[in-house]
């Protein structure tokens, strides 16, 4: 019996094998997707199976599988778990920093606890998600380990840790993230979940977005991790309704957390959760502030209705310094994610529309001016090149605006209808 029935193809090449039995490489469609739609939700009649032995090579169709580590390999490349390799610590286990032997290659080694709070079924949903699933803004899983009940995840390892380590209780020797930083980390991450919403086959729901799952590199390149609560997405219209709603307190959408009901809008809202994390550098659930404030959406809902009142929602370690017009179209886009009604929450496709003219640095004088060394293109092609990028831009600023408009339309209609309701 295959232990991965819902990712069997009927294409031969391509094959790898998997705790001694072969199962096909997937078909890839023309955005190098799975083609191939499993029914219903990830091993619903193997939850309990997990890959073991053999190590899984190239498919040949870009899908790299993960390689299998023994344990003792594991605690070779970790120093035997030594606590000075520790690099964080959460509900699922820990995580160590190790270097592999053979390839020289720096990795992060998370060490489930059985006692914790992902199973076998959530491992082994992360082994197939980022086995199958290849973007720059998803971390990229190198191996696991399945040895007796030990239960390993092997990372590419990310230097400069969560976007949380950055964004709250920043020590003073450590310099806050800028606007421009905080902008292109917002970006790369719903560009991972567009990903993982359009190109995917089917749709994933990540279901587990927050600002500890959100690994940065040296340059403040973002990367989704964690991958143990991701489901796949309703086809067409259809809503999963689930009666074990998993997920983070505050950054589940409200249907999700009253009703089970799970849609890819449902992560659409947890971004929109970050999003406003990243303007404000405030958590999303704080009990060491004040009452009103201790729930970061319900604080910022009134000042979403007042766009006077935007400069209110920002991180002080800013100090003011970011665009008065990219604050408007950053809460704006904020807001819209945060809809209470699903259905009025833009798609992933548009909020990385909009976010992307927002990430764009203002050039410094002269800094377009070819040197003396540079031979300057043909003077039709920079015209043509600069048509371009001008209309990709307008393109990204209409969206921009379009998103800022529809949430302020909507919080005027509202505050219209409450006063004409006294």
């Amino acid at each position: 019996m295959n232990c991965f029935p819902c990712f069997s193809s009927g294409e031969k090449k391509g094959s790898k094998s998997i705790d001694g039995r072969k199962v096909q490489g997937q078909g890839t469609s023309q955005r190098g997707i799975v083609s191939q739609r499993p029914p219903g939700d990830f091993f619903s009649q193997n939850s309990k199976q997990v890959p073991t032995e053999s190590t899984t090579k190239d498919s040949g169709n870009g899908n790299i599988a993960a390689q299998a580590f023994t344990f003792r390999e594991l605690a070779s490349v970790t120093k035997n778990f030594r606590p000075e390799c520790l690099v964080g610590e959460g509900g699922f286990g820990r995580v160590y920093k190790g270097r592999l032997e053979k390839t020289g290659q720096l990795v992060a080694v998370k060490q489930l606890d059985r006692n914790g709070l992902q199973g076998n079924r959530e491992f082994l949903v992360e082994v197939l998600m980022l086995s199958l699933l290849h973007h720059q803004n998803l971390v990229n899983l190198i191996g696991y380990c399945a040895d007796g009940d030990q239960r390993l995840l092997v990372y590419e390892f990310m230097p400069l840790g969560s976007l949380e380590d950055h964004l709250f209780d920043v020590p003073p020797d450590q310099k806050p993230l800028d606007w421009y930083s905080r902008m292109k980390i917002a970006t790369g991450a719903a560009k991972g979940l567009e990903y993982l919403h359009d190109n995917a086959n089917p749709p994933v729901i990540y279901r587990d977005l927050k600002s500890s799952n959100i690994l940065l590199d040296g340059e403040f390149n973002p990367k989704l991790s964690d991958f143990g609560l991701a489901k796949l997405g309703p086809v067409g219209d259809k809503i999963n309704d689930s009666s074990r709603v998993m997920g983070t307190y505050g950054y589940c959408a409200p249907e999700y957390a009253r009703n089970g009901q799970l849609t890819l809008k449902s992560d659409v809202y947890s971004f929109g959760v970050v999003l406003l994390e990243l303007i404000s550098g405030r958590r999303v659930i704080d009990t060491t502030r004040p009452t009103n404030e201790q729930n970061l959406v319900a604080w910022a809902q009134p000042m979403f209705k007042d766009q006077m009142r935007f400069p209110e929602l920002v991180d002080p370690f800013l100090r003011g310094n970011y665009p008065t017009k990219a604050l408007n179209q950053a809460v704006a886009v904020a807001a819209m994610c945060l809809q209470e009604e699903p259905i009025v929450r833009p798609l992933m496709t548009d909020v990385v529309m909009a976010l992307g003219f927002l990430v764009v640095a203002p050039t410094t004088e002269g800094s377009s001016t070819p040197s003396r060394a540079e031979t300057p293109p043909p003077k039709q092609e920079m015209n043509a090149d600069r048509a371009m990028q001008e209309s990709e831009m307008d393109r990204q600023r209409a969206v921009a605006e379009a998103i800022e408009w529809g949430s302020n339309s909507r919080g005027n209609q509202r505050s219209w209808r409450e006063s004409g309701s006294l």
